[in-house]
């Protein structure tokens, strides 16, 4: 997947040799990214960065509050999450605003936390980015874009097995999300996770040696 000069600059800010981590909703990114870090890689969550930002004090609250209302912001001082995603279901403006708050904020600690990484000699990082493919942006900061792939069917059992929700809900997400064909284009590796999680425990042992020898080769950056 041809960078170009202008990737380059962008992908200066974080010195690490780094991984985009990414897929849909259920596919299995966050067990992925578990096992990455037990292999040493050091793992950078956009998802735990976001909850952080909306959690009671969060950076964020004070601006979401201001955005949408009081009403959006629970009796413990988090956002209120469910009915945010009630309002940016049926409201798809609100949506860009939410993230116009959201996402600079969340790259700005990602890219913090990858520099702090390379400080502290890590062999790559792993960026968890569920929106990478959508946000064109987090594309120039990765040496290597990551897919773990599965099926539509797959996403929303796993999905509906651990939330409870909806299948017309869990359809909806799986909707507004990147297309998969997008994704495995835009892939410089693809993962597939249908199995069981020794499967998918193997696959990115065997990853995360060939991401080590790129760390250490210089591979991978172009």
């Amino acid at each position: 997947m041809a960078r170009t000069s202008q990737d380059a600059l962008s992908r200066s800010e974080s010195p690490a040799f780094a991984v985009g981590l990414t897929g849909g909703i259920g596919s299995g990114k966050s067990a992925a990214a578990e096992i990455f870090g037990l292999l040493g890689a050091a793992i950078v969550d956009s998802d735990a960065i976001a909850h952080a930002l909306t959690a009671p004090g969060g950076d964020a609250i004070a601006a979401i509050a201001q955005q949408f209302g009081a009403q959006y912001i629970g009796p413990d001082g988090a956002l209120d999450r469910q009915r945010m995603r009630d309002r940016i279901f049926r409201d798809p403006p609100a949506k860009a605003r939410l993230e116009s708050i959201l996402h600079p904020r969340i790259r700005e600690l990602s890219i913090a936390q990858a520099a702090a990484a390379a400080r502290d000699r890590v062999p790559y990082v792993v960026l968890v980015v569920p929106l990478l493919i959508e946000s064109g942006g987090w594309r120039s900061r990765v040496d290597r874009i990551l897919v773990i792939d599965c099926s539509p069917a797959t996403q929303e059992a796993r999905v509906r097995a651990r939330s409870k929700l909806d299948a017309a809900l869990v359809q909806a997400i799986i909707a507004q999300q990147a297309r998969r064909a997008d994704r495995l284009d835009a892939a410089d590796d693809v993962l597939v996770n249908e199995g069981p999680l020794e499967q998918l425990t193997a696959r990115v042992t065997r990853l995360h040696r060939r991401y080590c020898e790129f760390a250490r080769g210089g591979a991978g950056r172009l």
